[in-house]
């Protein structure tokens, strides 16, 4: 494989080729603070538009100024923020960013929502299933849920690529 030319190396972390594909999703320097904010950021609308749809929220904040409540909750629904799901058994993946549960009819969605770049878009959404589904089935146990689904929203980094990918995954 051939090294990039030093002209050519990220100005952040000075390691990789400054590509898009680097720059958008693969840099060291920015994955602990940008890639986190926009990670967040497009995270929180998707929490939004649940807690007005669940009626949870009344507030009709611009997306920009919404900051998530850690648990909200009322008789037919109840919605968590970034919540680590105690279990009777260890589980190692256990902070899905978004879970909501409708409590009628005993479903639970583990919402996650990464950016990948857009080649890894496939990959990641099968791995973000495979990540929580022992969450989800551990979640059908304790909750008595009926289902447990994990819905991996994904979308690309590369904004002229950029598409939003739903999947659902049922308990086996």
């Amino acid at each position: 494989m051939k090294q990039p030319d030093t002209d050519e190396l990220c100005q952040r972390c000075g390691k990789e080729s400054e590509t898009i594909q680097h720059i958008t999703a693969a840099c060291e320097q920015l994955a602990p603070t940008e890639y986190v904010k926009r990670h967040d950021g497009l995270a929180k609308i998707v929490h939004q538009k649940l807690a007005e749809a669940a009626e949870l929220i009344d507030d009709k904040s611009p997306y920009f100024k919404y900051t998530p409540a850690n648990v909200l909750e009322n008789e037919n629904f109840k919605l968590y923020w970034n919540c680590s799901i105690l279990t009777d058994t260890t589980i190692t993946f256990n902070r899905p960013d978004i879970t909501f549960m409708k409590k009628k009819t005993k479903n639970t969605f583990l919402i996650d929502k990464p950016v990948p770049n857009t080649h890894n878009l496939a990959k990641t959404i099968i791995d973000k299933k495979n990540k929580y589904q022992e969450l989800a089935n551990e979640i059908c146990a304790m909750w008595k849920q009926k289902a447990a689904l994990v819905i991996p929203i994904v979308i690309s980094s590369k904004r002229s690529n950029s598409k939003v990918t739903v999947t659902k995954s049922n308990k086996t």
